[in-house]
């Protein structure tokens, strides 16, 4: 498959639009009306959604490109006007979640909006978009995993052909973005049952951080911390504890989010749920 949906845009050689980006739109615009939507249903302005993501969305890719530099340094530190070639790849999605998040603290701070409330409607979101997005790996042939030797196994969904390889592997990205789908589909259910803010952030840490741990186990182009430890699966390990403190603290009262009566409360709303 051609990894380009468009080529020569404008007439200009080389200014090709990837299917890559065009599917990763897709689902940052899907993703920003899914939270907009839940915003207003909660009672709030969508301006509260749109003022939040003109500064995350920037921010987060920043983020996700210096994550991946940093790991492999040895690369761009050969030459360093490589770290700003965007268009040759090189994203992590870690980088832009923490980056996604560090946005979201600020932005509350300045707004004096509850982070947890921000965090909830952006959360389901997120894991959309995530789920989305890793289509775009299946364009570019990339995020597989191990090989597969036994011709039985050699189908889709369980593995991908890998051109350029010549050979046969797990289909990681396929694995993710159906595990994602399926976290979002029950955080879309919870979300009708849950009155106190964070239950959403606690779902996507533990629900992602535990999908992402194991199917990052089979994939072949793992950013390595040290031989044999994959850095993803140590931040998935993190965010998993992080969310199941998060949970005890909802669940003890001990982390609750203040009422908010600012600007980006609605009118009229329905009463505020998560």
């Amino acid at each position: 498959m051609d990894r380009f949906a468009i080529h020569d845009l404008f007439g200009i050689e080389g200014f090709n639009i990837a299917w890559y980006g065009v599917i990763i739109g897709c689902g940052m615009l899907l993703a920003c009306l899914l939270a907009g939507w839940r915003a207003k249903r909660a009672g709030y302005k969508t301006d509260l959604i749109l003022d939040f993501v003109l500064w995350a969305i920037p921010i987060a890719a920043v983020c996700a490109r210096l994550y991946y530099v940093i790991f492999e340094w040895d690369y761009y530190s050969q030459d360093l006007t490589r770290i700003l070639a965007f268009r040759e790849g090189g994203l992590a999605i870690y980088g832009g979640v923490i980056g996604g998040i560090a946005t979201a603290v600020i932005f509350c701070r300045i707004q004096r909006f509850p982070l947890l409330r921000l965090m909830d409607f952006a959360m389901p979101s997120l894991i959309l978009g995530q789920a989305i997005g890793r289509w775009g790996n299946f364009v570019n042939q990339e995020a597989f995993g191990n090989r597969i030797t036994d011709p039985g196994l050699q189908f889709f969904p369980y593995g991908v052909y890998i051109e350029r390889l010549g050979e046969w592997h797990q289909a990681t990205f396929f694995y993710e973005s159906m595990w994602n789908l399926a976290v979002f589909i029950i955080m879309m259910l919870v979300a009708r049952k849950v009155k106190k803010a964070g239950w959403m952030t606690v779902l996507y840490f533990v629900g992602y951080g535990l999908g992402r741990f194991f199917i990052e186990g089979l994939r072949a182009d793992s950013l390595y911390l040290i031989p044999g430890l994959r850095v993803s699966q140590l931040v998935s390990l993190m965010l998993i504890g992080a969310g199941v403190v998060m949970a005890w603290l909802i669940k003890s009262g001990r982390l609750v989010a203040p009422e908010y009566t600012g600007h980006y409360r609605a009118d009229e709303g329905q009463e505020e749920t998560a």
